[in-house]
């Protein structure tokens, strides 16, 4: 299912800088309507497609209580994302990993970062940005809208054990949607 929203035109022939994509996301979660309109499901995380600002691939999403997405990247995406209800958690990795050719790295001291991101507050990333993002309530949903650009051409996923980083998956979007 897709979904318009409010939409943050970049200059035309041009691709949605990480700017746009924070703009479009904030301006979207500010819909309360739309908001309200997504289904929520206790077991899983839910989802909706949306029309993102020049051609990029933007999703609204449910989190219940104690989920999370595991140790990803969004390949060579540039992206944002914001939480619009509920509060997120994001550990990610103040490091640039090689792209390619590798299973397992192991990381240096220091690398770990954490965000709480609570309602109306959100960030952008760039291409290669590892992560992952948790809903650490026992009780409540959170809400979050996501934009990438280029559209995701496929997502890493990773398992780490204390500093070491494992490449585990590669998924295509044919695998999400």
């Amino acid at each position: 299912m897709s979904v318009s929203s409010p939409s943050v035109s970049p200059a035309v022939g041009s691709a949605p800088t990480q700017a746009d994509l924070l703009d479009f996301v904030r301006r979207t979660a500010a819909d309360a309507g739309l908001i309200a309109s997504l289904p929520l499901d206790p077991e899983g995380r839910t989802w909706v497609r949306l029309e993102g600002p020049g051609g990029s691939e933007a999703w609204l999403i449910g989190w219940p209580p104690g989920t999370g997405t595991g140790w990803h990247d969004h390949a060579d995406s540039v992206g944002a994302f914001l939480t619009a209800s509920g509060e997120l958690r994001e550990n990610s990795l103040a490091a640039r990993l090689p792209t390619d050719g590798w299973r397992t790295l192991e990381l240096t001291e220091g690398v770990d970062r954490e965000r709480r991101l609570p309602a109306g507050k959100g960030r952008s990333f760039g291409r290669h940005h590892v992560h992952e993002v948790l809903n650490e309530s026992p009780d409540r949903h959170a809400i979050s809208v996501h934009a990438y650009y280029p559209p995701l051409p496929r997502i890493r996923r990773y398992s780490r054990a204390g500093q070491v980083l494992r490449l585990e998956q590669v998924e295509r979007p044919e695998d999400w949607q």
